[in-house]
């Protein structure tokens, strides 16, 4: 699985990037908010976070300028039903992070369903699944009021994309933060998984 990619950019697109790295050239499919974010252009250097999709019209590598915005890409496909990699890329392109999670957690229908292939019932869906499946809005909800600090509520999304529930990976992450305070996002990461797969 290629989880991320670091390199020149050799062409530069609005929706893909082709990055010489070492002299492969990969084509990254990104959405808009990637594309500015970066102001990508040829010959920029990028680190992307990534993700290798496989279906049976073959593989896509997907790019993204954060760990923030790979993560949402990732709970919209594997945790809303019906919605693919390219209308999850549509989705980060036509909002930023933090407005679609005041989208979900406010259960702005309205507000989703104007974004480019997003129709109402999807915007629903969108609604509905992260907010009673996932637990991803009671994460989102606690960080704003500072409840949990902001790097705890980044690696309890990561997990949550991971597919933990959101009790588990907020309980694995604590436990990390009660022996190390000042741990990074990554290292909570890594101590939950091991506390969670243990």
């Amino acid at each position: 699985m290629i989880a991320r990619l670091r390199g020149k950019v050799i062409e530069a697109y609005p929706n893909r990037l082709v990055v010489d790295v070492q002299g492969v050239g990969y084509e990254v499919f990104i959405p808009l908010s990637t594309f500015d974010r970066l102001h990508a252009a040829e010959g920029l250097q990028v680190d992307l976070r990534t993700h290798l999709h496989f279906s049976q019209l073959g593989q896509k590598l997907f790019g993204f300028a954060s760990e923030e915005e790979r993560d949402v890409f990732l709970l919209l496909i594997d945790r809303v039903s019906g919605v693919g990699p390219t209308m999850a890329v549509s989705v980060l392109s036509g909002m930023n992070v933090n407005d679609f999670k005041k989208c979900v957690v406010a259960g702005d229908v309205a507000g989703l369903s104007k974004l480019k292939g997003v129709g109402k019932k999807t915007a629903e869906r969108i609604v509905l699944e992260l907010k009673d499946k996932v637990g991803v809005v009671e994460t989102w909800q606690d960080a704003a009021a500072g409840q949990v600090s902001a790097g705890a509520a980044d690696a309890e999304l990561a997990l949550i994309a991971l597919g933990y529930k959101q009790v588990d990976a907020r309980r694995s992450v604590k436990k990390v933060l009660d022996t190390d305070p000042s741990a990074t996002t990554e290292i909570l990461i890594r101590g939950a998984l091991r506390t969670l797969q243990g």
